[in-house]
């Protein structure tokens, strides 16, 4: 029996290898960096589908170049912004996404970057192994009683929620439209962006990049929070002017920042390396056992579905914004 021939641009988990090994003729990457562009053009010449990671950017000159046997790319990511979605179906080609599994995990990982910001843990860390122990100099900032404030109240957004209720954080947040009263709970709603920001002493971003949220935290945003607020990303790193932020995480108008996102990934700007308030992580915000099962097997379902002709679990094209 034919199989359709998916080109697969990095290694995945075994579990997910093995599916794709049993369903597809597969096409990998045989080198142990990513494909050039022109190596993944010849890769895809006569096949089905691609599968990829946000790594993989795919342009309008990509889609112009890319073979017309190509019918469904699916992305192991949440984030579709590395895709350009619009030349993709002016090419008739499905783009699929892996929403709402990864809630969960990337909260997790924002209540890590909130604790390990705001407890002054990579310092702590490097005086432990240096051999420094000096406990009364590591004053750090606890979250019970502090205002958490939610740029983005979708499904990672009242994930966070949830958890920082736990720590005894009060929430507010920032939607583009206002949650149910169930999925609000005791949440305040805030209907613009700057009055969120002024009472967040606490202030974490779920939200999507966009023309709108691009470079959303600068110089005049970072001036409306209070003084000695902390900053949590795990959206993406072009939410933020680097420069500005570092500016203020210097000057002590933010007192410490938890990223695990920056613009230019796996690039970053090395102005963060030297700082002692900052706790950095190499977007990790999904990496967990069973999310990263979850995404790859959705991600072939989607595959899987377009190839036979049957309605897919999560198509972007169906659902432009990521919740």
């Amino acid at each position: 029996m034919h199989k359709p021939v998916l080109v697969v641009t990095t290694h995945f988990m075994d579990k997910i290898e093995a599916r794709i090994d049993r369903d597809y003729d597969v096409r990998r990457n045989p080198h142990e960096r990513p494909f050039t562009r022109d190596e993944l053009i010849e890769a895809l010449s006569g096949a089905d589908a691609l599968f990829i990671t946000p790594f993989d950017r795919l342009d309008s000159d990509f889609f112009k170049r890319v073979s017309a046997s190509v019918k469904v790319i699916a992305t192991y990511s949440v984030g579709f912004d590395h895709i350009d979605v619009q030349a993709a179906a002016n090419r008739n080609i499905a783009v699929a996404y892996t929403p709402g599994i990864n809630a969960d995990a990337t909260a997790e990982i924002a209540m890590l970057l909130m604790l390990g910001a705001s407890r002054r843990a990579y310092e702590g860390q490097e005086m432990l192994r240096a051999g420094t122990w000096i406990i009364s100099n590591l004053l750090g900032r606890q979250l019970a009683g502090k205002v958490l404030g939610i740029f983005g109240m979708g499904r990672v957004g009242r994930a966070v929620a949830q958890r920082a209720r736990g720590f005894g954080m009060t929430i507010h947040y920032f939607n583009p439209t206002r949650l149910p009263a169930a999925l609000e709970q005791d949440a305040v709603f805030h209907s613009n962006a700057p009055d969120l920001l002024r009472v967040s002493e606490f202030l974490t971003l779920h939200a999507p990049e966009t023309p709108e949220t691009h470079h959303l935290i600068n110089s005049k945003t970072i001036d409306l929070l209070p003084q000695g607020a902390i900053l949590i990303n795990t959206a993406r790193g072009g939410m933020v002017v680097d420069e500005d932020l570092i500016a203020a995480l210097k000057s002590g108008r933010i007192a410490a920042a938890g990223l695990d996102v920056f613009e230019g990934e796996p690039k970053l700007h090395p102005g963060y390396l030297p700082l002692k308030n900052t706790f950095l992580l190499p977007h990790m915000g999904s990496a967990a056992v069973e999310t990263r099962l979850a995404m790859g097997m959705l991600a072939l379902d989607n595959i899987d579905a377009v190839l036979d002709g049957k309605p897919a679990p999560s198509l972007v094209t169906k659902e432009l914004v990521v919740a």
